[in-house]
């Protein structure tokens, strides 16, 4: 039984030991990172052999090959149970550090610019999978203050384990990351933003648009199909709403599909009166397409267009592209 994907509440439950023990184990397991039983001083021998006969610290987790880029960017290849491989991303900003997450591995939205779907989905990631791999890389890397889960997979197909997580990673006797440093992304899974929102846990939700309308949409993201675009946005909108937090829209700028004055225009019509920002994002190159990004004049084009409708439109700063680290480039291997 993994012990590590437990809550304080569950883990005293289960050894049925003093109520303050669930909260000394668990402070164990997610602040100091301990990886064996023995490691916890304060709990008594007889407890830490019942701990050993009954449960596990998460997975194993084996970081095989990392690779740094010239931007200081580094990209992890993590091996886990069952031989599972995952990539994971450390990003150093001005604002501390951050780690892109991998939620599952593999993913099943066929989205046809990103890597990470080419062989489909080989399984969920469990809670503490999660967090492991923040654990991993903050062993060599300076505490973690922002994590985003936009690595392999699509967040919000795994909703009950990623909504677990997020309980684990800001509770208050493990890492305590403040939940608006919490980044879900999601390609658009309508009934889960809706129930997100109802979870009131307040993580900044990012949803990958890509789009102006549902023709390019579908097109680019297959899995759209069964999520419209009006019933999208309405789902975003309640998101907001009901979290008082922004929603962020990423847009993938791709040559000669969704980069022209029109499709700013459509786009700026379509966000008006969502509490939202779009962030502009440079195509990366993909084994999986031939798509090709927009030319950095016409992406600082779509986002002056964007702006001056009222939208507010950032371009985010490219990291890691020269080890496949960026957006749409991870995979469950590492090159």
């Amino acid at each position: 039984m993994d012990i590590a994907s437990m809550t304080p509440t569950e883990i005293a439950s289960l050894i049925q030991d003093k109520p303050y023990r669930g909260g000394q184990i668990f402070n164990w397991l997610h602040d100091k990172q301990v990886t064996s039983f023995t490691e916890m001083t304060n709990i008594s021998k007889a407890l830490r052999e019942k701990l050993g006969l009954s449960f596990k610290i998460g997975t194993d987790i084996q970081n095989i090959k990392s690779l740094q880029s010239a931007d200081q960017t580094t990209k992890y290849l993590f091996k886990m149970e069952n031989n599972t491989i995952i990539e994971s991303v450390y990003m150093s900003y001005h604002f501390g550090s951050s780690v892109c997450v991998s939620t599952q591995a593999g993913c099943r939205m066929g989205c046809i610019f990103c890597a990470s779907g080419i062989n489909g989905l080989e399984r969920n990631l469990l809670p503490s999978e999660i967090c492991g791999q923040i654990y991993a890389i903050q062993r060599e890397k300076p505490r973690i203050s922002h994590v985003v889960l936009m690595g392999c997979g699509e967040p919000l197909d795994n909703y009950d384990n990623v909504v677990r997580f997020i309980k684990l990673i800001s509770h208050k006797d493990g890492q305590q990351l403040s939940r608006r440093s919490l980044t879900v992304s999601t390609c658009g899974l309508t009934p889960q933003i809706i129930k997100l929102a109802d979870e009131m846990l307040a993580v900044t939700l990012a949803v990958s648009l890509h789009a102006p309308n549902d023709n390019i949409r579908e097109y680019l993201i297959p899995a759209a199909r069964a999520y419209p675009m009006p019933e999208l946005l309405q789902a975003c909108r309640y998101y907001a709403n009901k979290t008082k937090r922004q929603v962020t829209f990423e847009y993938a700028m791709i040559k000669d599909v969704n980069d022209s004055k029109p499709h700013a225009d459509e786009l700026a019509s379509r966000l008006r009166g969502i509490l939202s920002h779009v962030n502009l994002i440079r195509l990366n190159e993909a084994e999986c397409t031939t798509l090709r990004s927009s030319s950095d004049r016409n992406i600082h084009h779509f986002a002056n267009i964007l702006n001056n409708h009222g939208i507010k439109t950032t371009i985010r700063r490219a990291l890691g592209s020269d080890i496949n680290a960026a957006c749409g480039q991870l995979r469950n291997r590492l090159k």
